[in-house]
């Protein structure tokens, strides 16, 4: 059965056994992250949310959300996937000024939604998959909001997170009733910081929240986080109109990516000589214009890249280098200079059109403008077969 199947089927039992005792948490006082009062900070890590719109992601019951719009004049949205976790919060709370219920998956739910203001999930999100659910909360998300989750570190049984991306069953427990098997993401505080910040968000702070009975295992983590602001789009300037001598131009474009970021100079394309691999000419250029020294076994080649300039055809193969000693430095006799480290999120205005083209080929979130190309990516890093002989 899938996960998602697993969970709803575990939640969906469990708001049938609450209704069936009539059993509903009072409105707290205080916004607890985990289900031992008092431990840990309150609603102040979301900020100031009054008359903001807020998410709470897994309502559950929906006494969090009321507490929010009654003690601090939020707007809450509760969505809750579980029919009967659904119907024990509306039945009892659909009249509560600021508050509203809806039964949806939360991901389907943020792509037809107005971004929030903020977002919060005690003890659920854990019970979706981050790759899916991460995505949808950044774009259900205004720049700079928060985003706050209390999920699972320890269970009861003293079994730590996982350090890879993977569900493991976790089971709830009411009362006497019967365990519940659910399929949870328990993951390592670095694993987590890691999915929020690949998926554009800034991990602020991650605590380790101990259960206040000593003896119990049970550890909460308490995450907070923040949708990072788009960045400001890089522009790139056109290439020369001048044809060349032949009637097609083919060259390579290399990318070098050290933790210092990007490597970019004041460019002219480096071209590929009669007879030569593109893995060689990668190579070659690299030395002759940066003096870094790389192997062929060094480069693997991303794709092909053609368009069209004052109809005069141009190939660009790009290629990745994730090796090279020395120092990039300006090379006498080369026009190709000044070459500088940038971070890829603050990358400069003016990129030459070919190394946009490419950078953008790679990593197509980066947000750099340009004149269109088609790309064709080669297959395991092959080139088909082709002579380069007489183009220049």
């Amino acid at each position: 059965m899938p996960v998602e199947d697993i969970n709803i089927q575990a939640w969906t039992v469990y708001g049938r056994r609450q209704l069936a005792r009539s059993y509903m948490p009072p409105i707290p006082d205080h916004l607890d992250w985990t289900a031992w009062e008092g431990v840990g900070p309150g609603a102040e890590v979301l900020g100031d949310i009054t008359g903001r719109r807020v998410l709470d992601i897994g309502s559950g019951a929906g006494h969090h959300a009321v507490h929010l719009a009654r003690a601090h004049g939020a707007r809450v949205t509760g969505i809750e996937l579980s029919p009967t976790q659904h119907e024990r919060a509306s039945s009892t709370h659909a009249d509560v000024p600021g508050v509203e219920f809806a039964q949806r998956d939360v991901v389907e739910y943020l792509a037809e939604a107005e971004p929030f203001d903020a977002a919060y999930a005690i003890g659920t999100l854990g019970f979706i998959d981050p790759h899916r659910a991460l995505p949808a909360l950044r774009d259900g998300l205004r720049p700079g909001s928060p985003l706050i989750l209390s999920l699972l570190h320890t269970d009861l049984h003293g079994r730590g997170p996982s350090t890879e991306v993977a569900p493991r069953e976790q089971m709830i427990l009411l009362g006497d009733d019967p365990p519940l098997p659910t399929q949870m993401w328990v993951l390592a505080p670095q694993l987590w910081e890691d999915l929020f910040t690949g998926y554009g968000f800034r991990v602020e702070a991650i605590d380790l929240l101990h259960h206040p009975d000593e003896s119990a295992r049970v550890i909460q983590q308490l995450i907070r986080a923040r949708r990072l602001p788009e960045p400001a789009r890089v522009s790139s300037r056109p290439r020369t109109t001048k044809p060349p001598v032949s009637h097609a131009a083919v060259g390579v474009g290399a990318i070098l990516l050290s933790e210092q970021g990007l490597l970019l100079g004041r460019h002219r394309r480096g071209t590929v000589e009669p007879g030569e691999s593109f893995e060689a000419a990668v190579v070659r250029e690299l030395a002759e214009e940066t003096a870094l020294i790389a192997r062929p076994d060094d480069v693997r080649l991303l794709g092909t890249l053609v368009d069209h300039v004052e109809g005069v055809l141009r190939i660009t193969i790009g290629a990745l280098v994730h090796a090279w000693r020395g120092e990039p430095a300006t090379q006498p006799n080369e026009s190709v200079g000044d070459w500088a480290w940038h971070p890829l999120d603050h990358l400069p205005d003016g990129l030459f059109v070919c190394s946009a083209q490419i950078l953008t080929a790679w990593r197509p979130d980066l947000p750099i403008d340009h004149t269109p190309a088609h790309f064709t990516p080669f297959a395991n890093g092959t080139p088909p077969a082709m002579t380069v002989d007489g183009l220049a």
